[in-house]
């Protein structure tokens, strides 16, 4: 069994922590974000079926996202052991987003506390898939909340649980995966054949963290001011009311620990869509809601930096570095 060294572990959550996703570092997700969409254009023109035409893409994705990562790591160490933990350290950093996420999501937050409705509409454009021309205050505010958690799970939650089991190479794995499902896992014409298999390996490899994150969010809620019995009454009642067998974990324990209800009325590309209700409307939308949810965030990422590093030190006889 392939687990990370635990000192990796502390030192990615680290750089994660102070230098988020610099403009200055290239980041593997362009490279993967340009990998998709050349394939999708390419495979479209073969005579492959749309849908065995996505497992392919799957596979290549997969393949060079990981694949990548071992021949660099293995060409660095076999330079120096300890240049190839630094590289390793710093790949690792690139696939957790806590510090990115608490920053672009603060944007939103800080163009609504300041009033200006249209930066904030901007901002969450760069964080949801949604239309936000139109939106108002309390909707905006229902959006980023909505992200914050969901991505939780997705951005923070998932790569620390698959780099802890697979080293860099499964973190890269599983971040080609979520690039892939967040480019061509939709369910419209376009991309309901070809993205099917990148949607149902995201939630494949989202499964347990996902339910992960709904409970360290609820055992999280006390230091944060809220009520884990809320989170837990919410995660039980609600967690599929949502059309993702995933997403609706993490969002039914932050809207239970916050007492607020998500889902409703969104549009996508113009076209309006329903989601059902998650939670109970027992306090607004607004920027304590937003704050105590970033706190939830953090206080959760640490108890499952801490679940990590357990199962990394007591897996430590089967680690093969790097891989």
């Amino acid at each position: 069994m392939t687990v990370a060294d635990p000192s990796l572990i502390v030192l990615a959550l680290c750089l994660d922590l102070i230098l988020g996703d610099p403009a200055w570092l290239p980041h593997p997700v362009v490279g993967i974000g340009r990998l998709i969409t050349q394939l999708d254009s390419g495979l479209r023109q073969t005579w492959l079926n749309e849908r065995l035409a996505g497992v392919l893409m799957l596979l290549l994705v997969t393949s060079a996202a990981g694949g990548t990562v071992w021949a660099i790591l293995h060409f660095v160490s076999d330079w120096s052991s300890v240049a190839g933990w630094l590289v390793a350290s710093m790949i690792s950093a690139t696939c957790l987003a806590t510090r990115s996420l608490h920053r672009e999501s603060g944007r939103v937050a800080d163009a609504l506390v300041a009033g200006n409705l249209p930066e904030a509409r901007k901002y969450l454009s760069y964080i949801v898939g949604r239309d936000t021309g139109h939106l108002g205050e309390d909707e905006i505010w229902r959006g980023v909340i909505e992200t914050v958690a969901e991505n939780s799970c997705d951005g923070i939650m998932a790569p620390l649980f698959w780099l802890t089991i697979g080293g860099p190479v499964g973190a890269m794995v599983y971040k080609g995966v979520s690039t892939l499902d967040s480019m061509v896992g939709y369910r419209n014409p376009r991309y309901l054949q070809i993205g099917w298999a990148s949607a149902r390996m995201d939630d494949l490899l989202n499964f347990i963290p996902a339910r992960l994150t709904a409970l360290l969010l609820i055992l999280a809620a006390p230091f944060a001011g809220c009520s884990p019995a809320a989170g837990l009454k919410i995660v039980l009642r609600d967690r599929h009311n949502h059309p993702s067998p995933n997403s609706g974990h993490p969002e039914a324990a932050a809207a239970g620990a916050l007492g607020v209800r998500l889902g409703g009325e969104a549009c996508y590309g113009g076209v309006p869509s329903w989601k059902e209700y998650i939670g109970d409307p027992l306090y607004p939308h607004d920027e304590r809601a937003y704050r105590t949810l970033i706190k939830l965030m953090y206080i959760s990422t640490l108890l499952m930096a801490a679940i990590c590093l357990t199962v990394a030190v007591c897996l430590r006889g089967f680690h093969v570095p790097y891989l």
